[in-house]
């Protein structure tokens, strides 16, 4: 075969391969990314290993063009001007710049392909857009999502037939769960966690280019720790209302139902024109789950922090006095009263009473008392963030360690926001009195952390339990906060709450507590400016500022939201744990503009508790006291004050602040 011949043969085969290769990029749109990452790859990787050998060359012809012509004893400066010249110099520079630009636009590249989805929440957020991934995840069943009982009736999600004979994706609890199972938009949530493609299963770039088959692994059937009746139950209770329920087991850090109100369908979602709509809702922000990513303030419930910290430095028998004056932290901060004004006066009491009252004086002088170090301490152990700058509590950090999930990715899912105080050694002691009774710097909580912190009280060996929602994943613990005899005392501050002669919440349990169910409770109530909506279109009203510069002439140009300043919205709080000597139950209720704790709040977590008794969540509750020995115990409850199990020895305080000058706004009183 003549050389011609052969010419027309390799074109011939060109062509040929042309032509097969765009049918097949055709084919699958995939693969011509794919197969521009292997030509960018290898293209690199020849670059980088050409620019190597150029260097080590050059560098070794250096030496012997240098050895040839130049003496030994020549001094440093001459044999460096001998070795290269100023242009070689530059062009040796500019090697060296251009291999750390290729390396830097690799890493840029690696990041994104391999751990953007582990790292980044932006990509978490768009990664639905990505045609491989759906692609892929289309491609497979899901598994199906079970509630704890395992039942197939009782199925959280699963497949039907369609009219037309089409298998769908189908959820009972469309609504009620929506926020926990996420959609194919935004934030990923346990649809997508649990049965997502991972970065691992995912073909990689020679694969596509290949063709080669790539086969999915087929998704189980997973069992969540949440009780279909119980969640429905929180449903009911927030109904027109917003808002938030999270309960937890507090001996195992099982989820037995978390919801936020508003909600969203997942059908009505899979239209993304409905799904800008809700997402541009900013007054009822129906997308965002309350329960893990709205900051509250948590008003009188940061009590039990207080508390918690009080034990830990051995300070729980300090006794405090509450007046008509009011307790003034700093030469010329104002007043902290408690919700009667001058009229509400506790006298001198120890924290028990002041527990059972809610006394905001009490609780702000222990914080004083305390220090931001040893409020810090506490805090750090309740995993709940602690910064010496207010601006680094708002920043919405998210916390994945706080779960116990079998995978990172589900942790991601579900993961909060942290939760954060200021604990600054040198903050003001006006503003560290406010953090005492949940003001203040105290303002940024979720009601997850909440349920976390009744749950650390209600665990019997003083653990807080790490929560977790998929039923087969073993307990964990996050940390051992207090002793089993600090819980208890504390467990029983709290059934002072809702069993005392002056606890916030005694009438709104007195039902349940007359038929031998003894639970503990703390009430909660906080003012918050919020802005104010349109009604019509939902959005925030906003105003046009402008900024002028000394003459009068204006620079700038800017809207800023309107805050209504005079009417402000009272959230209601509830903390629950039940039953008191044997907590199964760890509640956090929040309901927004509900006014006082005892008012909205309480009544929410004492129909969850006679929910969870009915369906048998609370294990044996004939081991509760009766009434009559409810009736016995009520003188003990009267003993003042509570004394702890086991001596510790005296604790010096860390030294008081010194106020600065100008104090902060007079606090919002929480009972």
């Amino acid at each position: 075969m003549t050389s011609d011949e052969l010419g027309q043969v390799f074109n011939l085969s060109l062509v040929t391969c042309h032509s097969s290769l765009v049918t097949v990029l055709m084919a699958i749109p995939e693969r011509e990314p794919a197969l521009l990452s292997l030509v960018y790859t290898a293209g690199l990787g020849l670059l980088a290993v050409w620019l190597a050998l150029s260097l080590v060359r050059g560098m070794r012809r250096r030496r012997s063009t240098l050895a040839a012509v130049a003496p030994a004893d020549l001094p440093t400066e001459v044999r460096q001007r001998l070795g290269v010249t100023t242009t070689n110099r530059g062009l040796y520079w500019l090697r060296w710049f251009f291999i750390l630009l290729a390396l830097a636009v690799f890493g840029f590249h690696l990041y994104w392909a391999q751990y953007a989805a582990e790292r980044n929440e932006r990509f978490e957020e768009l990664n639905y857009k990505d045609l491989r991934n759906r692609r892929l995840a289309e491609s497979t069943l899901r598994g199906w999502i079970l509630d704890r009982s395992g039942k197939l009736e009782n199925a959280l999600a699963l497949y039907t037939r369609g009219p037309n004979g089409e298998i769908v994706r189908a959820y009972p609890l469309d609504h009620e769960m929506a926020q926990l199972f996420g959609s194919d938009r935004g934030d990923p949530g346990l649809e997508r966690a649990l049965f997502g493609i991972q970065s691992n299963n995912a073909p990689e770039a020679i694969d596509l280019a290949l063709n080669h088959d790539i086969k999915q692994p087929a998704n189980l059937d997973v069992r969540l720790t949440i009780d279909r009746d119980m969640q429905k139950t929180a449903v009911e209770q927030l109904r027109d209302r917003h808002g938030a329920v999270v309960v937890l087991n507090p001996q195992t850090g099982e989820v037995l139902a978390m919801y936020s109100n508003p909600s969203y369908s997942i059908e009505e979602v899979q239209d993304e024109a409905n799904w800008i709509r809700l997402d541009a809702n900013e007054r009822d922000r129906p997308l965002v789950n309350r329960a893990l990513r709205a900051y509250y303030i948590p008003g009188s419930t940061f009590k039990t922090v207080v508390s918690i910290a009080a034990f830990l430095s051995n300070m729980q028998d300090s006794q405090f006095t509450c007046t008509a004056a009011g307790y003034v932290a700093s030469p010329g901060s104002p007043p902290i009263f408690d919700n009667g004004g001058t009229g509400e006066v506790h006298g001198h009491i120890p924290i028990d009473t002041a527990y059972e009252v809610s006394c905001n004086q009490f609780f702000a002088q222990m914080a004083v008392k305390l220090g931001p170090a040893r409020l810090k301490q506490a805090a750090q152990l309740l995993g709940i963030g602690t910064y010496d700058d207010p601006a680094d509590t708002t920043k919405g950090r998210r916390r994945p360690d706080i779960w116990n999930t079998s995978s990172p990715t589900v942790a991601r899912a579900l993961a909060p926001s942290e939760s954060a105080i200021v604990t600054n050694p040198k903050m003001r002691t006006y503003d560290l009195a406010l953090e005492g009774f949940g003001q203040g710097y105290a303002g940024q909580m979720t009601p997850l952390q909440m349920a976390m912190v009744a749950a650390t009280v209600a665990n019997l060996q003083g653990r807080l339990m790490k929560p977790k929602i998929e039923f087969n994943q073993p307990p964990a613990v996050f940390n051992q906060v207090l002793r089993p005899e600090q819980a208890a005392q504390i467990r029983r501050m709290m059934g002072l709450v809702t069993q005392g002669p002056s606890g916030t919440a005694t009438s709104v349990f007195a039902p349940i507590t007359a038929q031998g169910l003894l639970t503990g409770g703390k009430t909660g109530t906080a003012e918050k400016e919020v802005p104010v909506y349109d009604p019509k279109t939902g959005e925030p009203k906003k105003v046009k500022k402008y900024e002028r510069d000394r003459k009068g002439n204006i620079i700038r140009e800017y809207e800023e939201v309107v805050i209504d300043h005079e009417h402000k919205r009272v959230d209601s709080w509830f903390l629950c744990v039940a039953p008191l000597d044997y907590p199964q139950l760890a509640i956090a209720v929040i309901i927004e503009g509900g006014g006082y704790g005892a008012k909205a709040a309480a009544p929410v977590a004492a129909a969850l508790v006679l929910k969870a008794r009915d369906l048998g969540l609370l294990g044996n509750t004939q081991a509760q006291p009766s009434a009559q020995q409810q009736q016995q115990r009520a003188p003990q409850a009267q003993q003042r004050p509570a004394q702890s199990a086991t001596p510790q020895p005296k604790q010096t305080p860390l030294a008081t602040p010194r106020p600065k000058a100008t104090p902060r706004a007079a606090p919002t009183r929480s009972p």
